[in-house]
């Protein structure tokens, strides 16, 4: 289990690199992410947000458990408006706009390509832990930013 890192720290305001290489240590930061996710019932965390600069995300909606690594979102449509959390902004807890579905280009943990369509909540979670990736948090689509 790691340590979840909170806002106001700048490692979640700047941009992960690609994983290149698909090896140990990249397994046992899945699988460290996955058990830190749900011991803190989270449906999503990205590698940021355990003070890792990594293109690396796990989510997990109703039972369907997904690992993505260099993800990228290549399709969306239609719009959700909805409650977002996140475990790096404890309290919190506000409706934002996201895309209704989307379709995720990604690589497994190992390195073979996936693509991904999810809708509702799986997209939703998708966007907010690919949004960490490049510094974004769900707080920033706020109109008064609280």
């Amino acid at each position: 289990m790691r340590n979840i890192v909170k806002v106001g720290d700048e490692t979640l305001r700047k941009i992960s690199k690609p994983v290149k290489n698909f090896d140990e240590g990249l397994w046992t930061l899945l699988d460290d992410m996955k058990e830190t996710m749900r011991k803190n019932n989270g449906m999503g965390l990205a590698a940021p947000q355990v003070g890792v600069l990594k293109r690396v995300i796990v989510v997990e909606v109703n039972g369907n458990y997904f690992e993505l690594i260099n993800p990228e979102i290549v399709a969306s449509s239609g719009k959700d408006y909805d409650e977002e959390a996140c475990l790096s902004v404890t309290g919190v807890q506000e409706k934002v706009w996201r895309p209704m579905k989307v379709t995720v280009k990604a690589q497994d943990r190992y390195g073979y390509d996936i693509k991904i369509s999810g809708e509702k909540y799986l997209a939703r979670c998708f966007c907010h832990e690919i949004d960490h990736l490049n510094g974004i948090l769900f707080i920033d689509y706020l109109k008064d930013n609280k």
